[in-house]
């Protein structure tokens, strides 16, 4: 029997802004993380909860409490046309956005003065304004929108998936934090990335053949280029067929399974992920980047990691130890 994900597998938007003048809104509320945590004065700590293999945070903005699901992977910040209306429209009727599985129409965008992270103030953001409605009819959520790089870029993202917590401390502009008097761990690996507009690429190895890969946290499983050799492929064992629904509702079937032996160096090294096969060619299309895959959720799950774009640099703590 086919089972089916009634949900994107990664968003991957590309929120490019096609107008040259805007609009500002007036008398902006503030962008607040609704359950966040001060650590101090540049560093704030948030829980998140987890829906189908999604970091979901709740933000209230514009008198509006609800969901952001946390997507580095999208360029901008965006917002559910369900929930907001822009203040005018930008660019050319029907101009699409690309998503990894398929197009994104009518995507206007809307613009906020000020955007307030509790104490922590970002001027002249931008929000593309999108459907997001078939999301957030299958999650069963009210979602309000997505962040993306342009709000996660001017911080330091630790994503604590054993504590469902996210830590957003500010940096400057050469990537060092404001405070030293962050975490209380010690951090026991890095490696470096390079950024393809606002896309995250490791290089990596699946087994011993070098591979390239996107990294999402709006990914729910991990994506295999189904084009690459069968020496890479070797190390995917498919187990089912899902039905997968793309960014903007449509549907298509792929083999899923758990992906093998995949490394970022000689001591970081994963266990079997949860792997889809798919066909990337409009992903790579859309980033201008040819990647042979996508980790996402199942990264993080095995993975404490921080992320800075500014260093282009992720960082990684050691995982607790449990007691039975």
């Amino acid at each position: 029997m086919h089972q089916s994900i009634k949900i994107i597998i990664t968003l991957l938007i590309s929120a490019t802004i096609f107008a040259s003048e805007r609009n500002s809104l007036k008398d902006v509320p503030p962008f607040n993380f609704t359950k966040a945590e001060f650590v101090n004065a540049s560093t704030t700590r948030i829980p998140f909860k987890v829906i189908d293999q999604l970091i979901v945070v709740e933000v209230d903005i514009l008198n509006e409490v609800g969901d952001f699901i946390l997507d580095t992977g999208s360029e901008t910040l965006i917002l559910n046309s369900a929930h907001f209306k822009p203040t005018r429209q930008y660019g050319i009727e029907g101009q699409q956005k690309s998503g990894v599985n398929d197009h994104i129409e009518d995507v206007k965008e809307k613009y906020l003065n000020l955007l307030s992270i509790n104490d922590i103030n970002l001027k002249k953001l931008n929000a593309d304004v999108i459907d997001l409605s078939h999301i957030e009819r299958t999650k069963k959520i009210k979602l309000l929108g997505i962040i993306g790089y342009s709000v996660l870029k001017d911080f330091e993202i630790f994503i604590d998936m054993h504590l469902n917590q996210l830590t957003l401390t500010k940096i400057d502009n050469e990537g060092n934090k404001v405070s030293d008097k962050v975490y209380a761990e010690t951090i026991m690996d890095s490696i470096d990335f390079t950024l393809k507009k606002h896309t995250i690429i490791l290089e990596a190895y699946v087994g011993e053949k070098a591979v390239k890969f996107g990294l999402d946290t709006a990914a729910e499983y991990n994506q295999l280029n189904e084009t690459l050799d069968s020496e890479i492929l070797n190390y995917f064992y498919p187990n089912k067929e899902l039905k997968l629904t793309g960014a903007s509702g449509n549907k298509k079937k792929v083999l899923a399974g758990k992906l093998y032996s995949v490394k970022l160096s000689d001591s970081i090294y994963f266990g079997p992920m949860k792997t889809v096969l798919a066909n990337l060619r409009k992903m790579n299309a859309a980033f201008g980047a040819h990647l042979d895959g996508v980790l996402g959720f199942e990264f993080f799950l095995q993975k404490r990691t921080i992320i800075n774009y500014k260093k282009k640099k992720l960082y990684f703590f050691a995982n607790p130890i449990v007691s039975p």
